[in-house]
């Protein structure tokens, strides 16, 4: 487990990494606003050191500990709960098929503790714009920077989403094509179906869990932090919307591949039936002059042979110029 701090005010900012937790509360009376970040859940005691220093919930130390859990946000005396499913870029970069882990994070009002699933420096870039005191974070509260956490987080999911995009816009091109393999490619698709079901069970609860931030009554987040929150609110919702988007390409593709099976199905039957339909008669003919009856007049025939198999040759040249008119080939 990796356990940095960083602390700022709109004078200054400074950053320290820690092995053990009790280096991390030496500093955890700083002046202005401290951000504690815990990566990797594995050391139980250490996580257990720190929410008792900072006076967490057992039952929200459970949920941090569960990373199976479902985003929510919840509001308890002196602090803010909020668990998302961040994208992992590590995972991402590996090609894993989960790409997610889960980060929770401790709204108090100094303090911001976070914890990720997954060693890895997730937020480095919002690290540097503090250091650097790029942009407004410096000069907001703590309520402002759990707000730049989830914003990041959020726009992560558009990462996976533009890779989904560009996987479905495959998928369609190749679903035009008539030489494929045809069970392969259906099983592909519907492995690309089940990443969107995931995605879209991870995007609804942080939709539900910002709308119960957004409506929350606590000094914790003023209400100057409402524009902000609805920002992150509008994202989810355009990523919810993409995911929908992508459900119904994806529904609309399978139309497309059966509609081509069909459409191919019925070209061959179309085929066989038009073949099946010429040699009737000439089934009939051959039948007829094919029975043993010794009193056949066409028999005795010198040229019967010859003139059967013009008038068969008749019937079909006949009936492929009937076929040809009424559009049948």
């Amino acid at each position: 487990m990796q356990l940095s701090i960083i602390g700022y005010d709109p004078v200054g900012a400074w950053h320290k990494t820690a092995k053990t937790v009790e280096e991390l509360l030496d500093y955890r009376n700083s002046a202005g606003i401290t951000w504690i970040n815990t990566e990797g859940l594995n050391d139980r005691e250490s996580i257990l050191k720190l929410a008792e220093a900072y006076g967490i919930h057992p039952l929200t130390i459970e949920d941090i500990m569960d990373t199976g859990q479902r985003p929510k946000a919840e509001e308890f005396d002196d602090y803010i709960f909020i668990t998302f499913k961040a994208v992992s870029r590590q995972r991402l970069t590996a090609g894993e098929a989960d790409v997610f882990e889960q980060i929770s994070l401790i709204l108090m009002t100094d303090t911001v503790l976070t914890f990720q699933e997954i060693p890895g420096d997730s937020f480095d870039g919002i690290r540097k714009r503090i250091l650097n005191n790029a942009g407004r974070i410096r000069r907001m509260g703590a309520g402002y920077l759990s707000y730049v956490i989830m914003d990041a987080i959020v726009d992560d999911y558009f990462l996976v989403l533009d890779s989904l995009g560009t996987g479905i816009e495959d998928f369609e091109d190749i679903a035009m094509e008539e030489k494929i393999k045809e069970e392969s490619f259906i099983q592909d698709l519907r492995r690309m179906k089940q990443g969107v079901l995931k995605i879209r069970r991870i995007v609804w609860p942080v939709r539900e869990g910002l709308s119960l931030l957004i409506h929350m009554d606590s000094k914790l987040l003023p209400d100057d932090m409402d524009p902000f929150l609805k920002d992150i609110y509008d994202a989810v919702m355009q990523a919810a919307e993409t995911i929908e988007n992508f459900r119904e390409h994806i529904a609309g593709i399978m139309e497309i591949r059966f509609s081509m099976n069909s459409y191919r199905m019925n070209s061959v039957i179309k085929v066989l039936t038009i073949i099946s339909t010429i040699f009737i008669p000439l089934t009939f003919i051959v039948g007829v002059y094919g029975m043993n009856f010794r009193y056949m007049p066409e028999l005795e025939y010198r040229y019967a042979y010859p003139i059967t198999w013009a008038a068969m040759a008749l019937i079909v040249m006949g009936m492929l110029i009937f076929f040809k008119r009424r559009h049948w080939l």
